[in-house]
């Protein structure tokens, strides 16, 4: 027993020293700094809510050296933040990440303070799903939850497998329960979109909605096989929508393949890589279902 501990011991300090020189320090709150992830050449991740200020922010590199960085873009629906640092040197974080987590296994946090270097916590993957939608409104590839301690300054460090894998970055702003991973396939998907824009572009539509009951009498004359659809309460002025023809008290049905019952699913809708495309809307007017096109917009703003 005692030789197996020592071994899982001597591997968890492997796996520390391996993933620390690849996690900085990020200042860019008041009182304390939280962690970073070197993920490409030049360029640190980090958790959105983490960062108090967009301008004037530094990051304590492994050597203990403080240099400048620069906001690229963020993104608060998923939690995350690019920076850009030029004096990061060549060696980014491993690029073979964790293609999905487990339950039960073993995930190690791996932060930085700048005071006293490296830190870490060590627990289980303690529940995995699929696709999550978070309260902010991003979408996840996953819902990982960690029941490793996150300091207050591990949000934005390293979290690693058992195989000494990259799941992704540890963040405690998605969930009160506990604190969680973001995937690494979300982080590599937001990113492209960052350094591009500054951004994630998102669907727009200009309408405001809320879900509704559909009369069983209803939907079997029309042939419809959902219970509920989203009615449009609100229609901006110029918007796709009002383009396209959408009157209030209109009753939302499908959006090209997506079938709309929640406004969740209007969510997932506009982060399908739809902006600029017509797509076929199926809507309930005056007893009837209708068929018209619309052509999706990007969200203004950021």
């Amino acid at each position: 027993m005692q030789s197996s501990l020592v071994s899982l011991s001597n591997e968890l300090a492997k796996l520390v020293e391996e993933f620390q020189s690849h996690v900085v320090a990020v200042h860019a709150r008041a009182h304390y700094p939280s962690s970073g992830v070197y993920w490409r050449p030049g360029v640190v991740v980090t958790a959105d809510h983490t960062l108090g200020q967009e301008e004037d922010i530094q990051v304590t590199l492994p050597s203990g050296n403080r240099v400048n960085a620069t906001l690229a873009g963020r993104d608060p629906g998923t939690d995350i933040a690019v920076l850009k640092v030029g004096e990061l040197g060549s060696s980014a974080a491993p690029t073979e990440a964790a293609d999905s987590a487990n339950v039960g296994e073993l995930a190690l946090v791996v932060g930085r303070s700048p005071s006293s270097g490296p830190n870490a916590s060590l627990g289980i993957i303690s529940a995995v799903s699929g696709s999550w939608r978070t309260w902010r409104g991003g979408r996840l590839d996953q819902y990982i939850r960690l029941d490793a301690t996150l300091f207050p300054n591990s949000s934005g460090g390293a979290v690693v497998d058992c195989r000494g894998q990259l799941l992704g970055i540890a963040t405690s702003g998605l969930s009160r329960i506990g604190g969680l991973a973001i995937p690494a396939s979300t982080i590599n998907r937001v990113l492209d979109a960052l350094l591009k824009k500054g951004y994630v572009p998102r669907g727009y539509l200009g309408i405001g909605v809320q879900p509704v009951a559909i009369p069983d009498a209803l939907a079997v004359h029309l042939s419809v096989t959902a219970k509920t659809g989203v009615m449009v309460v609100k229609v901006e002025p110029g918007g796709p929508a009002d383009q396209a023809g959408v009157l209030l008290g209109d009753i939302l049905v499908e959006l090209g393949n997506t079938q709309l019952e929640q406004i969740e699913d209007l969510q997932s809708f506009s982060d399908s890589g739809v902006i600029g495309k017509p797509v076929k809307a199926k809507l309930i007017r005056a007893g009837a279902l209708q068929e018209i096109s619309i052509t999706v917009g990007e969200r203004p703003g950021k």
